[in-house]
């Protein structure tokens, strides 16, 4: 097999790999919080505690990420360093996430399995995650070939993620609701998204041909000085770190929790009403994954960065304009103003993951050393402290604005409805009670919060990306073509 060949192949086995995990990373990242929220009732503390579950794992990450990229780095087996990982994490993955969604503790004995289970995640998702995202540069250095890997892999991650979206939250509340309650619900979701990440995993286990030409080379010991030398010791890494921790801590917040609780106040306890709100939302990102490489043959990144960053205001500017209208006309301006921030945001996205990647030619051109792996493992470490971060400004708001004296009371009739002691259409209607209660300040507070915080966190990262990343088309080549010289 030639290697046009090759290449034509990977392109199409590598990102079907991440569909599965993709639906793990929602799962976790964007309903976790919401399973807490609406089949315990939980007290403040409690909830705060949750919160302070998560951030600290995102720090544990600090540690683990790097540390998982440079193990990947030393891995030298027959079947190559990234493959062996992305197996192991993959199954493992699946047995953590079907006992957190599959046990009948509450209070604080769910509180301390939440944690236990939560690590485990960081450590089994950050093996699977590293390890795939850090095969891209295996696959091809040149810019054209990046592009394509990098754009058509977040395409299906995007499949993977608009799947999820739009299937959990309509299988887990309101009249579709697997088994009658949301808790079965949950359970029945974490095992079939358990099964099918590893499935789809297949694809790029067996059919990826990475380039291996580095483990000729006799590895290095594991070395903290080393981890932390390659990332404090390029700068144009860093930059570009900060940038990307910004935006996604933006990015993350409307479906972390507050866009659901939002959608659930304002307009009904239907799951299928929400579904429809993120799949809409983030539909129109396809198009620009699938033209990416096409855009960026005629508009510098930065130039498309202008464009991304006024369709996003445009958005967000739209969903608060929602509130002055009602019933379905507001969920619909909300909706489309959504998909136009989610459009940037996406956008900002991908131009911030092949950015993190250039800095792996940057490297070697620097220090001699490309270090595909520690560089590849600081982008899921910020993915998820930014999505830390979000948590806790999600879980700050709902304390602010007394969310959980609602959730607890859909809690207790979801927890009945799972004992058998009322039926699916007496635990809907008393919900449909439950949410008439809900004052205005809280359903207004929950949206200015989720629309501006998203705001500012991009115009931020726009700022500091457009000032201090410098390796943009231009010099990407210019080191590129130094690289080839000096070989």
């Amino acid at each position: 097999m030639d290697e046009k060949q090759i290449r034509k192949r990977n392109l199409w086995y590598f990102p079907l790999g991440t569909v599965g995990r993709d639906m793990v990373y929602v799962l976790i990242t964007n309903y976790l919080l919401i399973f807490a929220m609406f089949t315990r009732e939980l007290t403040n503390p409690q909830l705060a505690a949750i919160s302070a579950i998560m951030v600290a794992a995102r720090i544990f990450d600090g540690l683990n990420d790097p540390i998982m990229g440079n193990i990947i780095e030393r891995t030298r087996t027959r079947w190559g360093k990234f493959k062996p990982w992305l197996l192991a994490g993959a199954l493992s993955t699946t047995l953590v996430i079907i006992f957190l969604f599959n046990n009948s503790l509450q209070g604080w004995p769910f509180i301390w399995a939440f944690g236990v289970c939560y690590f485990l995640f960081s450590i089994t998702y950050t093996m699977n995650d590293i390890s795939y995202w850090g095969m891209i540069p295996a696959l091809g250095s040149d810019a054209n070939a990046r592009n394509q890997f990098t754009s058509r892999a977040t395409l299906f991650a995007g499949i993977g993620s608009t799947l999820a979206s739009m299937l959990i939250p309509m299988l887990t509340a309101g009249a579709m609701t697997l088994g009658g309650n949301t808790r079965t619900a949950y359970g029945i979701i974490a095992i079939i998204i358990g099964i099918l990440a590893p499935v789809f995993l297949l694809f790029t286990l067996l059919g990826v041909r990475e380039n291996r030409d580095d483990m000729a080379t006799k590895p290095q010991p594991l070395s903290f000085k080393k981890i932390i030398s390659t990332i404090t010791g390029n700068d144009q890494l860093l930059w570009i770190a900060l940038c990307f921790l910004i935006q996604q801590i933006g990015n993350n917040i409307i479906l972390g929790g507050l866009g659901s609780t939002y959608i659930y106040f304002s307009y009904g306890y239907r799951g299928g009403l929400y579904s429809l709100f993120s799949t809409v939302g983030v539909s129109v990102t396809a198009l620009l994954m699938i033209f990416y490489p096409v855009i960026t043959r005629h508009m510098t990144r930065k130039k498309l960065m202008k464009v991304l960053l006024l369709v996003a205001v445009i958005g967000y500017v739209l969903m608060i304009a929602s509130m002055a209208l009602s019933g379905m006309a507001g969920f619909w301006v909300l909706t489309i103003g959504y998909m136009l921030g989610s459009f940037g945001q996406y956008g900002f996205y991908l131009i911030m993951m092949i950015s993190i990647l250039n800095t792996v030619e940057y490297n070697e051109y620097k220090r001699g050393t490309r270090d595909e792996a520690i560089i590849a493992s600081l982008r899921p470490f910020l993915t998820k402290l930014g999505s830390a971060i979000s948590v806790l400004a999600t879980s700050l708001t709902f304390m602010i604005f007394r969310v959980n004296s609602i959730t607890n009371q859909i809690s207790a009739l979801e927890n009945a409805a799972n004992a058998g002691n009322i039926i699916e259409e007496q635990k809907l209607a008393q919900i449909d009670a439950v949410l008439a209660g809900v004052e205005k300040g809280q359903t207004t507070g929950l949206l200015l919060v989720m629309v501006i915080l998203s705001c500012v966190m991009l115009c931020i990262s726009f700022f500091i990306y457009q000032k201090r990343y410098k390796i943009d088309e231009t010099e990407y080549d210019r080191i590129c073509a130094e690289l080839a010289a000096r070989k």
